[in-house]
């Protein structure tokens, strides 16, 4: 507590002070504040994510205006990073919308999948009079990832192929994965969060491909062998602004709340491992799909209006239903 004490009171000093400045920092000062915002109504979207302080600030306006929350429970994918539903529990009428104005009746039973294998206790219907296939989509709009290594891939794989790329929020995302395989390559250790344990790239190197765990980080590995840190860096500059690309490429986090026509699933969606049971012909049986993994991949495959690419989410073809989810 001494230390977080000093390093609050060098943030009181955002000019001077030597800790970095970031956004939630002056979002906890304002809150600290208790404000008041002078409104008759106030609307929180996407509240099935809602970061405590927010929380806080938000339910302290209940005394002078109407408070009203939008969200999808089944949707609520960065408790990670401290966020809550906060519908859950919130003192008012709960009004349910379950048919899409975005996608057909195919896409809707596609999000249902997911949706079995969460404690949603709804399921979608699609609109009759929007055409939507699930099939292979060979010019998406936009293809999502379940990492920043998977997008890393992704987006060299395009431009190699002659498309015109943007990737969401930017390319700082690959420029500090290259550069921090830089520093593992010339025998520096990197404070990257995804590779901050290794020592080495010959250390990553060997994780990836003999640690199962190490499964995401081997095209990024692969990737860097092939063409260098440079290469990628590069990449960077090649790549276009979204309203001018022919494909996005996205994390499926960062594309929550968004759209597109035509959408693909990367391949760095893996299934569950294999359990230590058996079925009738003597195969093992998948584990069943965890809950994170469910609601991750329901907002990707939600993001597609007209056009479904399953890829690398194609294997819950196989994936037995769970028990009462259907």
């Amino acid at each position: 507590m001494p230390f977080v004490a000093k390093a609050w009171k060098d943030l009181q000093d955002p000019e001077d002070g030597v800790v970095r400045f970031e956004h939630d920092h002056y979002l906890k000062m304002w809150a600290l504040t208790e404000p008041k915002i002078e409104a008759d109504f106030l609307l929180l979207d996407e509240a099935q994510d809602t970061n405590p302080v927010l929380e806080r600030v938000f339910a302290a306006q209940r005394g002078h205006a109407q408070l009203v929350m939008v969200g999808d429970s089944a949707q609520a994918i960065y408790g990670w990073r401290g966020a809550r539903d906060m519908m859950t529990g919130f003192d008012a009428v709960h009004l349910t919308l379950t048919r899409s104005f975005r996608f057909g009746p195919l896409l809707a039973e596609q999000a249902n999948r997911w949706l079995a294998f969460t404690d949603a206790p709804i399921r979608l219907t699609g609109s009759d009079t929007i055409p939507t296939k699930v099939g292979l989509v060979t010019s998406p709009g936009a293809v999502l990832c379940r990492t920043n290594i998977g997008a890393v891939t992704e987006v060299m794989r395009l431009l190699e192929a002659g498309r015109g790329v943007a990737l969401t929020r930017g390319g700082q995302t690959l420029i500090a994965l290259a550069l921090a395989a830089r520093d593992l390559k010339d025998g520096r250790r990197t404070s990257h969060p995804e590779l901050v344990l290794f020592a080495s790239w010959g250390e990553l190197q060997e994780y990836a491909e003999y640690d199962p765990a190490g499964r995401d980080l081997q095209p990024f590995v692969e990737l860097v062998d092939t063409h260098g840190p440079e290469a990628i860096i590069a990449a960077v500059d090649a790549l276009t602004d979204e309203d001018k690309a022919e494909v996005t490429v996205s994390t499926a986090h960062k594309a929550k709340g968004r759209e597109w026509l035509g959408v693909r699933i990367a391949d760095d969606f893996p299934p569950p491992p294999d359990s230590d049971q058996l079925d009738d012909s003597g195969c093992p049986i998948p584990e069943p799909v965890s809950e994170t993994d469910a609601r991750l991949a329901y907002v990707a495959v939600t993001r597609a209006r007209h056009q479904l690419d399953l890829g690398g989410l194609a294997w819950i073809e196989n994936q037995p239903a769970p028990a009462g989810g259907a």
